[in-house]
């Protein structure tokens, strides 16, 4: 089992407009296109020295983005998950677009958690933005403000060559991935994501990040079921067993609504 987190970082698309508010930019008012500047990676677990980074600092033109596509590609292709915020919407489709531009075949299939999404199903925050989680929840890795080059000019000053920009790009790239992977630490026991167990050879009862560390709880009672209930002492998640407890003749005598 491999697990991606990773965080992409692209160029605004340049374009004529007569004002500043409303606008309606036509295909033949645009100068240059979107494209990738940056990507930051790390395999799930590693350690924060292993992220893994590739940028156009050093290329001529700035809008070749064919060998960050192809590095990203190759992480994907490897993964059997991913972990992104927002990269549901964002991140994985951005990719898809510049890989056919540049005549890719989409990597090996890999299912998706977005800490974005599955915050929004169950959590009522005031923002579901990674800046405002990891500033509520993680204690390590809290989204940067890149002070140096507030807001935009971040992205102005790397366009226009600045080698210091393109630093501090990096370590907002890498910080992003790290905060995270952090928050879906955070917040794992409180979200429905894939069940890693199944990626596992063994029979041991796993919780569904994969975790062998769990204490039984319960019963649990669903419908006409009762099943055996579990505390996962890593993620917190309560799952439950499979085998309905409730002897077969006892099932029988069991009524229903005839609504």
């Amino acid at each position: 089992m491999k697990i991606l987190v990773f965080d992409i970082e692209t160029a605004p698309i340049l374009a004529y407009t007569w004002g500043l508010f409303d606008q309606n930019v036509g295909l033949n008012q645009i100068k240059s296109d979107w494209h990738f500047l940056s990507w930051g990676a790390k395999w799930y677990g590693d350690p924060p020295s292993k992220v893994m980074y590739m940028d156009n600092s050093k290329v001529k033109n700035v809008q070749d983005d064919k060998k960050l596509i192809e590095g990203l590609w190759k992480l994907l292709d490897e993964a059997d998950i991913i972990i992104t915020q927002n990269g549901d919407k964002f991140d994985v489709k951005k990719f898809n677009a510049r890989a056919a531009i540049h005549g890719m075949q989409p990597p090996s299939p890999f299912r998706s958690t977005d800490t974005l999404k599955e915050s929004r199903k169950v959590f009522s925050f005031t923002s579901h933005k990674l800046e405002y989680m990891s500033a509520a929840l993680n204690k390590k890795y809290k989204k940067l403000t890149h002070k140096a080059y507030p807001g935009f000019e971040l992205w102005k000053a790397c366009l226009a060559g600045d080698k210091k920009a393109w630093k501090e790009m990096k370590t907002y790239c890498v910080h992003d991935v790290l905060a995270t992977e952090e928050l879906y630490n955070n917040i794992q026991g409180w979200i429905k994501t894939q069940n890693l167990a199944c990626y596992f050879d063994d029979i041991q009862v796993r919780c569904f990040c994969g975790s062998t560390n769990l204490i039984k709880k319960g019963p649990v009672y669903i419908g006409a079921g009762k099943f055996q209930g579990y505390l996962c002492k890593d993620c917190g998640k309560r799952p439950k067993g499979k085998l309905n407890l409730i002897p077969i003749e006892k099932r029988r005598n069991l009524l229903k609504d005839s609504k």
